[in-house]
């Protein structure tokens, strides 16, 4: 029970901070481009490395990584748990699975996204 308060409180955090970095960057209007989810990618990718690192040394309690890593980087942002965990299938020499892991996130997401789209809009 414990361990889901570490990550309902990092959660919330992550939230937020996605939502201020949303607002930040479109200054509250519409952008031409999604700079804000680039921006959480990328910072959540870098950070959730970082994690990744402070684990192998075992350098990082279990609270801190639900809290941190599941929580507020979960919440800010899943594509560093994609990054992550495709960059350890490459270490560990696993290249089919690394890129089926790119390629199946990518085409299935972007597919399961336009057909939801569609099924919902047919149904108008």
């Amino acid at each position: 029970m414990k361990e889901l308060v570490w990550v309902a409180a990092g959660g919330a955090i992550g939230a937020v901070a996605r939502y201020l970095v949303s607002l930040g960057l479109s200054r509250g209007g519409e952008t031409a481009f999604p700079y804000a989810t680039l921006l959480v990618n990328v910072v959540g990718s870098f950070a959730l490395g970082a994690l990744a690192g402070l684990m192998a040394r075992g350098s990082l309690s279990n609270e801190l990584r639900l809290f941190v890593g599941v929580g507020v980087l979960g919440a800010l942002t899943t594509f560093s748990t994609f990054s992550v965990e495709t960059w350890s299938l490459l270490r560990a020499g696993r290249i089919a699975g690394a890129t089926f892991n790119v390629l199946g996130n990518v085409v299935l997401s972007l597919s399961a996204a336009a057909l939801a789209a569609w099924w919902i809009q047919r149904g108008r």
